[in-house]
């Protein structure tokens, strides 16, 4: 297993530096193949949860190791703007997604009203999916942004170059919000979805 990485300072979250992000329109009409390719495509625009699909593309558990659960209180927290729609005031919880051998696939911030975390993430240890496939809630998984980016930690983190493709959604349960999720993923994962972008030339 590689050894957990911890931010140096635990405050701050891993956001993508970005080189080309799309709002909720490009996520619904979604990408050209040269842009993302389509197996990617499905990964990071389609609405299922990224727990599970891992772990059918691995064979593997997806494991967590949780790295950081801060109070930020009323703070923006450098959070996308849709924060404002959660009701705070706000726990921030990091946490890299991994395969049980240790191999790290994607990293995760989350946002959540801190006086109802504890009702959802009754195991913190457990991927969000795991969680609330376990209370049977019902949720709507609402993918609001992509983008393409550079992060040195994530690259440290990762052990791989970047750029790095990453998203961010709200989860609805109820008809109200539940969480703000800010992922990006290891580009370790073109082992098991091919190339991240389809060669032009071919």
């Amino acid at each position: 297993m590689t050894a957990t990485f911890t931010p140096k300072n635990s405050r701050t979250w891993h956001a993508l530096n970005p080189l080309w992000q799309g709002a909720e329109d490009a996520v619904q009409k979604g990408l050209p193949h040269t842009k993302l390719a389509p197996a990617w495509q499905i990964l990071l625009l389609g609405d299922g949860s990224p727990t599970r699909h891992l772990q059918l593309l691995t064979g593997e558990p997806t494991e967590v190791d949780v790295i950081d659960m801060s109070l930020v209180g009323a703070d923006a927290d450098g959070a996308p703007e849709q924060i404002v729609v959660v009701p705070g005031p706000h726990l921030r919880r990091q946490v890299w997604l991994r395969t049980a051998s240790g191999q790290r696939l994607a990293y995760a911030a989350s946002w959540w009203e801190a006086s109802h975390v504890d009702e959802y993430l009754q195991n913190k240890s457990l991927p969000i999916w795991a969680s609330l496939a376990r209370l049977r809630t019902e949720l709507y998984r609402d993918v609001q942004g992509i983008y393409l980016g550079n992060s040195a930690a994530l690259e440290s983190a990762f052990e791989q170059s970047g750029p790095f493709w990453g998203r961010h959604y709200l989860f609805w349960h109820h008809g109200k919000p539940l969480t703000l999720i800010y992922e990006v993923f290891s580009p370790y994962l073109t082992k098991y979805l091919g190339s991240m972008q389809l060669d032009v030339d071919s």
